[in-house]
């Protein structure tokens, strides 16, 4: 493994598209391998240690690709798993929370935070958690929104229905004041047009995917792994795994990635228990 080797990010599905597009547009010259795991999605209703042994699955299977790094781009993932994969890794493994709590915390106007994810991000707690460490005055109101990853990867971005489904999800935060949003699942920055609609002009959306990728690259700098420039096209390449639906998950992406990609491979990821 050197600093030309990929770096390795994965999700429950299609939601983790969103990091792999902030990375392609923020990093450019680095290499991915992602993986989603559309056949067991979604991962926010599983226990912990399922997402625990989900995710250690995939890791290893990561791991085979030689990856310099690892991206876990779930929320719920990284709220149920990442202080695991921490701990049995010898490569940086990187969370969707830190980085999106640390920019609440420093946008917030008057400290109260509204987060929106799956049940299992919201009931681990692990959002208060980090914003209280960076901003111990937050008032933090979590709200579980469990329908959104499945209308995310039906395609419904801009159905009425989805709409209506988010305005009923925000109303229980509509008098709390808050005037900023995390969108705390990979899955939602897909949604944003529909959040912003609902939440209005007045409030500031905080997308992980973005924030993420920022941290990335800041962590790459700092341990001398970022890409060197001297990968020839054959070797500049992203790779694409799933564990179903191959056909309409390389669809999906090609319709919110920047780069067309033209074949996605399937995978038993239970091969790697």
């Amino acid at each position: 493994m050197g600093v030309n080797a990929p770096i390795g990010v994965f999700d429950s599905g299609v939601g983790g598209l969103t990091v792999a597009r902030e990375i392609m547009r923020q990093l450019p010259d680095e290499r991915m391998v992602y993986f989603g795991d559309t056949a067991r999605l979604p991962y926010g209703t599983k226990s912990k240690e399922t997402v625990i042994r989900f995710s250690r699955q995939i890791v290893r299977f990561l791991k085979t690709k030689n990856v310099k790094a690892i991206v876990v781009a779930c929320n719920t993932a990284t709220a149920q798993a990442l202080e695991e994969l921490r701990k049995e890794s010898d490569i940086p493994v990187i969370g969707v929370i830190d980085a999106a709590a640390r920019v609440a915390s420093t946008v917030t106007r008057n400290d109260r935070i509204g987060v929106v994810g799956t049940t299992g991000t919201i009931e681990s707690g692990m959002y208060t958690r980090v914003l209280k460490e960076y901003n111990p005055r937050v008032q933090v109101y979590g709200k579980a929104c469990p329908l959104l990853v499945s209308l995310v990867e039906e395609g419904w971005l801009h159905d009425p229905v989805t709409e209506e489904v988010i305005s009923r999800y925000l109303k229980d935060l509509e008098y709390k004041s808050i005037d900023t949003l995390i969108l705390g699942c990979t899955h939602y920055p897909l949604l944003r047009s529909a959040f912003r609609k609902v939440a209005g002009e007045d409030v500031t959306l905080v997308n992980p995917a973005y924030e993420v990728a920022v941290e990335l690259k800041e962590i790459l700098d700092e341990k001398k792994l970022s890409c060197d420039g001297e990968v020839d096209q054959a070797g500049k390449k992203y790779e694409f795994f799933v564990s179903d639906a191959a056909e309409k998950f390389c669809d999906f992406a090609n319709s919110i990635l920047p780069y067309d990609i033209e074949r996605v491979q399937q995978i038993n990821i239970e091969d790697f228990d």
